[in-house]
C-alpha cells in the first residue's frame, strides 16, 4: 500500500519534470532610432500633413481602430494584413494579395517598429506605423527596399494567440 501511494504522488511530479516549458526567447525591443532619423522623418510628416504621435522609440503612428480583445507581446503569434510602402507611395509588400486571409508571425522575429508598434493595438486595431530606417532595414538595402528608407506600413491585426 505504501509503495502504491509512493507511485501515486511521485509520478504527477515525474510527468511534470519531464513536461518542457517553452520559453520565449524574445525580448521586447528597446532600440531607439538616432536623433538625425527622427528629425527627417518626422519633417516628412510634417511636409505630408500627416497626424501623427511620436513614440520614444522614434517611430511615428497613427492608431485608425484601437480593436479590442487581447494586446500581443513580443512573444505573441500575430496575424496581420499589411501593406509596406516607401515615402514616396512605392509599395514593396503587401500581404493583401499574397495571404487575403493574412499573414502569420511571431513578433518577436520581425522589425523593432512592429514589435513596438503592434502592442499599440488590440485584436481587430489597425495602426498606420512611420517608420525612421534604424527600427526598420536600416543601411542595408532589402529586396526593393533602399538602403536607410523610411517605411509606412499600414496593418491590421486580426489576431492574437
Amino acid at each position: 500500500m505504501r509503495n502504491k501511494l509512493f507511485f501515486m504522488l511521485a509520478l504527477p511530479l515525474m510527468l511534470m519534470a519531464c513536461k518542457k516549458d517553452k520559453k520565449c526567447p524574445y525580448t521586447t525591443s528597446t532600440q531607439v532610432a538616432g536623433a538625425t532619423e527622427i528629425a527627417n522623418l518626422k519633417a516628412w510628416l510634417d511636409s505630408s500633413s500627416l497626424t501623427y504621435t511620436q513614440h520614444p522609440s522614434g517611430i511615428f503612428y497613427k492608431v485608425i481602430t484601437p480593436g479590442s480583445g487581447p494586446t500581443p507581446g513580443v512573444c505573441s503569434e500575430v496575424t496581420v494584413k499589411y501593406k509596406g510602402l516607401l515615402t514616396n507611395g512605392t509599395g514593396f509588400d503587401s500581404s493583401y494579395t499574397r495571404d487575403p486571409d493574412g499573414s502569420v508571425f511571431t513578433l518577436g522575429e520581425l522589425i523593432p517598429a512592429w514589435q513596438i508598434g503592434i502592442p499599440l493595438i488590440q485584436k481587430g486595431g489597425s495602426i498606420i506605423l512611420y517608420v525612421p530606417p534604424s527600427m526598420g532595414y536600416g543601411s542595408a538595402a532589402n529586396g526593393p527596399i533602399p538602403a536607410n528608407s523610411n517605411l509606412i506600413f499600414n496593418v491590421e491585426l486580426i489576431n492574437v494567440k
